[in-house]
């Protein structure tokens, strides 16, 4: 399995860095996890939209669903350079599984009409066309080609569920935002990586739900997770960086990593 990082930031893309979104690369599936603002971009640089598996959204915050409107029109145009025009090509569009939290089809459809294109009125059709929108419950499983992919529910202020991918025998744990609770333990138990957001620099102490380096370093630990990269950074000065990874290393005694835009990480099972 291999993860890449196509956006780190938490809130709005920041310093030419996009907001959350990771490519996960199975031998048969590509998922994307989450899709914040700059991440159509972003995986344009490393893949096409249009190979795609699935999109799982782990929460309805901007900074981690902004750019499925912009993906979907992308998969919607890639339709128009056949002979016939946009309309008469329209069933030809693969609808890519879109994984989203309960309520979100509504949210959906007054986005997708906020920019009307009257002369080409498939592009105002992205969340019909281009996705296949499945709304997930806590604690569903789904089956993408060699992946399942399992939603855990954690504490966040937006009902947020933490994503686990497994695939021949390797585990990838993905927070999405959460504050500490055992549920993260769970849902990082025995995996191979954890990929927690690390967005404070002390613990929270309020009801909004983030973590704190030291936070994810003892979900980590707790879990027994093989390695823990950190992400979701409301800042990326050095210090600031320095900090979370010390923070986490208090608690947790295996490798760290400071995730990097760009970045192509291999998980290895032990």
């Amino acid at each position: 399995m291999q993860v890449t990082v196509l956006g780190c930031r938490s809130g709005m893309p920041a310093d030419g860095q996009a907001s959350s979104g990771y490519l996960v690369e199975t031998p048969s599936a590509r998922v994307l996890l989450d899709c914040g603002p700059g991440i159509a971009t972003a995986l344009s640089a490393v893949s096409d939209a249009t190979l795609l598996d699935a999109i799982v959204i782990s929460h309805l915050h901007a900074d981690h669903c902004y750019d499925l409107l912009p993906i979907g029109k992308s998969l919607l145009s890639a339709t128009m350079s056949f002979p016939g025009g946009p309309q008469a090509r329209a069933d030809k569009v693969r609808a890519i599984p879109l994984l989203v939290p309960a309520g979100a089809r509504e949210l959906f459809d007054r986005w997708a009409a906020l920019f009307p294109v009257t002369t080409m009125p498939l592009l105002d059709k992205a969340f019909e066309r281009a996705f296949d929108v499945r709304e997930y419950a806590p604690g569903d499983v789904f089956e993408i080609r060699d992946a399942t992919i399992g939603l855990h529910e954690l504490r966040h202020v937006e009902p947020n569920c933490g994503i686990r991918v497994e695939a021949g025998g390797v585990a990838l744990a993905y927070t999405g935002d959460t504050g500490m609770t055992d549920a993260a333990v769970k849902l990082a138990s025995g995996a191979d990586l954890l990929l927690a957001e690390a967005t404070l620099s002390h613990p929270d102490r309020t009801e909004h739900g983030h973590l704190c380096g030291g936070d994810a370093g003892r979900i980590a630990a707790r879990a027994g997770a093989g390695e823990l990269a950190l992400t979701h950074f409301a800042c990326t000065e050095r210090h600031w960086l320095h900090h979370l990874r010390d923070d986490a290393a208090s608690e947790f005694p295996g490798p760290i990593r400071i995730v990097r835009a760009g970045e192509r990480i291999d998980v290895h099972n032990g």
